[in-house]
């Protein structure tokens, strides 16, 4: 009985170690078993169809695919010479957009600014050698040309008529990243000042997002034709989109293309003047009799003004260190518009070329006075 006893009790403790010692590999072996050699299938859920795109997306892909093979990509080298005056290659990209199947391309005048090579690499990774045909530095506009087979031109539409709050697309090359798309809204339809200074006006904004590689790339429509030229961008001081960028309205660059190609060059009309812009505080110290406008300082010999009987200054003074001429005709509108400084003729003559006739008012003295005055090239006259 007392053998009994000893013989149980030694069960129970074999057990007790046995189960303490073993139990937890047992779990382990379990458990790797469940998570490794589980016979249990791995279920996923698949779709059934390729994925049905809803009209938005669908319009998103028809205008990318209408557009892409038209945007190229563009690489303008230089040399600039460092402070050993050793030569050191400059290389800047942008983008650019076929015309037509002559190889005219559109671009930006920054993108291939004192470029002594340039190259346009196609939507099907073809790199041709690219001549300048002409440029305008004060639109920031060039118009390229490439020797290249099987060209898709793009569709240029009507800038006119933009609203705020239609929808916008810009395909480019930014950060050299090829065929990108990008979309938003048309912001607003403001004038800025472009890359040398001069006024865009009507330039289009938009939150489409526009980076360092965009410029010269068109700006679409919803329907995929080109109604402007991504030019600028509002950094805040970061080099990459604020959520404010800026196009050069198409239809600017048709009135400019036809003297690119005839010309090389474009034809600004000149009123043929040198002229100080005068403000009311001015205006008042030197008793003129409107608050603003621009004084004739001279007319050019034998330009527009000259023919059209404007007169110059013929009095010497100082506004600060400055030399002006007092006593010249006080410009104050032209075609019936305002003007108050030197950009509103500038914007005025944006809208005409040379050999246009238009009506100045002015003041000779205190006598309000009219006059039509033929339009002159400013190339002609050195204004």
């Amino acid at each position: 009985m007392r053998l009994r006893r000893i013989v149980l009790i030694v069960l129970l403790v074999g057990g007790f170690w046995y189960i303490t010692a073993h139990l937890p590999e047992a779990v382990s072996r379990l458990n790797l078993l469940n998570a490794s050699g589980s016979k249990s299938p791995l279920a996923l859920t698949e779709a059934h169809a390729a994925p049905a795109y809803d009209s938005e997306e669908l319009n998103n892909i028809a205008v990318y695919k209408k557009a892409l093979p038209s945007v190229v990509n563009i690489t303008s080298k230089s040399v600039s010479f460092n402070f050993f005056y050793g030569q050191v290659p400059q290389e800047g990209q942008g983008s650019g957009f076929i015309l037509d199947h002559a190889g005219h391309v559109l671009t930006n005048f920054h993108v291939i600014a004192d470029a002594n090579r340039i190259e346009v690499k196609t939507s099907d990774k073809h790199t041709y050698k690219a001549t300048i045909v002409g440029s305008d530095k004060i639109h920031d506009l060039a118009l390229l040309q490439i020797n290249a087979p099987n060209l898709q031109p793009v569709t240029l539409s009507d800038s006119s008529d933009l609203v705020v709050g239609q929808k916008v697309y810009a395909i480019g090359n930014p950060f050299g990243l090829n065929g990108t798309m990008t979309r938003g809204i048309i912001s607003s339809i403001r004038t800025v000042k472009g890359p040398e200074g001069s006024p865009i006006e009507d330039a289009i904004q938009t939150d489409a997002a526009i980076n360092p590689g965009n410029s010269g790339g068109p700006l679409l429509n919803s329907r995929g034709e080109v109604i402007g030229i991504n030019t600028l961008i509002a950094t805040g001081g970061a080099e990459q989109s604020s959520g404010i960028g800026f196009a050069i309205p198409i239809n600017t660059a048709k009135a400019v293309l036809g003297d690119l190609t005839k010309f090389g060059r474009v034809r600004r009309p000149s009123l043929g003047i040198v002229s100080l812009a005068i403000g009311p505080d001015i205006a008042e110290q030197m008793g003129l009799p409107a608050a603003s406008g621009v004084l004739v300082q001279k007319v050019v010999p034998g330009g527009s003004a000259e023919r059209a009987g404007l007169h110059g200054g013929n009095e010497q003074a100082y506004l600060g260190n400055m030399l002006i001429m007092l006593g010249g005709d006080l410009i104050v509108a032209i075609d019936g518009r305002e003007i108050g400084d030197t950009s509103d003729i500038a914007t005025i003559m944006e809208k005409h070329q040379p050999g246009d006739e238009v009506s100045v008012t002015f003041y000779r003295g205190h006598r309000k006075m009219v006059a039509r005055l033929i339009l002159g090239d400013a190339r002609e006259v050195n204004t």
